[in-house]
């Protein structure tokens, strides 16, 4: 039976941590067996709010390639491009954008929230905020179109993307025919990782974030100020593990003896910096297979760039595919 096609995408801003491989990667690395898988480097909607740092992007092109490389990505079964090397997405991106009105793309739910996210970039009310940020649910539209996505992995927060993009296909097949197919929401599961801090959100603006390449006295650092049950005054106070951020990560990497952990806390017998140092150690553990293979690509950028230019070229070909039909759909292949 044919494989149905995945489309996903990270945007270039940052390394990988620990809210991306839980939230995204382990689900990734499922789904390379099971579909024909499209991930693309979104450096064009990576600019669309770094417009003005070009550098940043372009290095954290390769950077996070590298770690996604190092979780267990196989590039002989994933097509991993770099979305502005397919023109046929920025031509899409120009086509669809006749399609919807700037009134709907203001109403996406998603936009609406990151722009008052970004006060510093598009002021307090969004007076500021760009054509290029508004639009980019068209863009990502023409993403999963131009390999022709069936299945797009999200999570709910971005919901609203995905049905703007079947939106947009119903309004050119009811204009041009029946060409584009309306892809299907695929739910993650995976919760959204909190940061040490206990923000609800992980990131490198925040501060809070454990990233894949950290080495093993980052993790040290980081986890050693990780917040605590503040009523835990002395080392045998007892605590209450489920406001304790160090527990929390317990969940995650230390499982086994997750009961222990739990009833010695409770009860007074575990002191917070013995339960931080045994995380550290956990965490450093199952790091360190992802950390050298991360240092193999280090010393082989060669690889990397064979590996983007590879997935690029295999990207190409279909998007190539699909820009064909839709001119002749559109009645614009004139030379053709």
């Amino acid at each position: 039976m044919e494989k149905k096609t995945v489309l996903t995408g990270i945007r270039p801003t940052g390394n990988l941590h620990l809210g991306h491989y839980f939230g995204a990667c382990s689900n990734w690395l499922k789904m390379q067996d099971e579909y024909d898988f499209y991930l693309e480097i979104a450096d064009v909607q990576a600019l669309t709010d770094n417009f003005d740092n070009p550098d940043k992007v372009r290095i954290n092109v390769f950077e996070i390639t590298k770690d996604i490389l190092s979780v267990g990505i196989d590039p002989n079964k994933v097509n991993l491009f770099i979305q502005s090397k397919i023109p046929e997405i920025a031509e899409l991106t120009v086509f669809y954008s006749n399609l919807v009105t700037m009134a709907r793309l203001y109403r996406n739910p998603t936009v609406k929230t990151e722009i008052s996210q970004k006060k510093a970039l598009f002021g307090n009310s969004g007076e500021s905020v760009t054509y290029g940020f508004v639009g980019y649910p068209v863009s990502q539209a023409a993403d999963i179109t131009a390999f022709r996505g069936q299945l797009i992995p999200t999570g709910d927060d971005q919901k609203p993307l995905v049905e703007q993009c079947r939106e947009i296909v119903r309004k050119f097949n009811s204009i041009y025919g029946e060409t584009l197919k309306e892809p299907e929401i695929l739910l993650s599961n995976f919760p959204r990782i909190k940061g040490l801090d206990g923000n609800d959100k992980m990131g490198k603006s925040l501060g809070n974030a454990i990233y894949l390449k950290d080495d093993e006295k980052t993790i040290n650092d980081k986890v050693m100020k990780a917040i605590t049950d503040p009523s835990k005054i002395k080392k045998d106070d007892p605590a209450n593990p489920d406001i304790c951020m160090v527990y929390y990560y317990h969940k995650l990497f230390n499982k086994d003896k997750l009961e222990t952990v739990c009833s010695e806390c409770k009860r007074g017998s575990r002191g917070c910096v013995a339960c931080k140092k045994e995380l550290i150690q956990k965490i450093n553990e199952h790091l360190k297979p992802i950390r050298e293979k991360r240092k193999y690509y280090d010393e082989h950028p060669e690889i990397v760039d064979s590996i983007l230019q590879e997935g690029t070229a295999n990207a190409q070909k279909v998007a190539k595919e699909v820009i064909k039909e839709v001119k002749q759909k559109m009645k614009i292949d004139y030379f053709s």
